[in-house]
């Protein structure tokens, strides 16, 4: 998404100028208004601006489920890939050499992938090389494996430790795909954006006008109140965002799985 691009803190800042200015814009309005005639009342107005207030705040209820649901997800998909990688890890050790040692050899760049992750400091176009690159190499050692998976399994067809062998790989190949499809690929479309800002702008258009037409000073309370809706829209693209430098899924599964199996002696 194009809004990738751009820093999280100039994304709140924008935000921030344009609810501000959205505010001011219906207040200049509604003072116009206001100077000129007398019919329009302030209960209705502030009737209609309670409304669309309403609907902007069930749009990011809504909205913020879908990006919070989505990082537990993520946090339960390490746990569950660590654990798959794990039984690889396991029942290999019943595959006889050169299998075993290929596999164990695999498993370990496989888990080097999933530890070293694109850093802070990386630019979003940097992450995402990283990534894809680590996408590639995750497909290439899938085959690797399911091409032991299958040499030993036709050794003797009928044997349980083979079959769990190519069931574990399948998990560990089926892990991956989840995982990349939920934590790099599902994203808030686009529309929602869309009709979230149009929201934005009209509700805070319709609370600059009713101030007017109730003849209230400016306030600075309109600050307050742009810095809050600014912060929930920053945090839902904050949490939005595969990669951000703000709110991470904890690695510390694999981490765990890759300290456990250092500290095996190779064989």
């Amino acid at each position: 998404m194009a809004l990738d691009n751009v820093p999280i803190w100039l994304f709140f800042l924008l935000t921030c100028l344009l609810v501000v200015l959205c505010i001011e814009g219906g207040y200049r309005i509604g003072a116009k208004v206001h100077k000129k005639s007398l019919e329009e009342k302030e209960s209705p107005v502030s009737g209609i601006s309670g409304s669309i207030l309403g609907l902007l705040a069930f749009i990011l209820v809504f909205t913020f489920n879908i990006v919070s649901e989505r990082y537990d997800t993520k946090r339960a998909i390490v746990r569950e890939e660590a654990a798959s990688i794990r039984d690889v890890w396991l029942r290999s050790e019943f595959l006889e050499e050169p299998n075993r040692g290929k596999s164990q050899k695999l498993i370990k760049e496989y888990l080097n992938i999933r530890v070293n992750l694109p850093q802070i400091h990386e630019s979003f176009q940097e992450k995402t090389i990283r990534i894809e690159k680590a996408i590639s190499q995750s497909l290439k050692i899938h085959n690797q494996l399911f091409d032991i998976a299958v040499s030993n399994g036709k050794k003797d067809l009928n044997s349980d430790i083979g079959a769990l062998y190519v069931e574990s790989v399948n998990e560990m190949i089926n892990m991956h795909h989840k995982r990349v499809a939920i934590s790099w690929q599902a994203r808030i479309p686009n529309l929602f954006w869309l009709v979230l800002y149009i929201l934005i702008v009209l509700s805070m258009f319709s609370v600059g006008y009713q101030m007017a037409i109730a003849g209230s000073t400016r306030s600075w309370s309109t600050l307050i109140l742009a810095i809050s809706f600014s912060l929930v829209i920053t945090l839902i693209a904050v949490l939005d965002r595969p990669q951000n430098n703000f709110i991470r899924v904890s690695q510390q599964p694999m981490v765990d799985l890759q300290k456990f199996i250092n500290s095996k002696p190779t064989n």
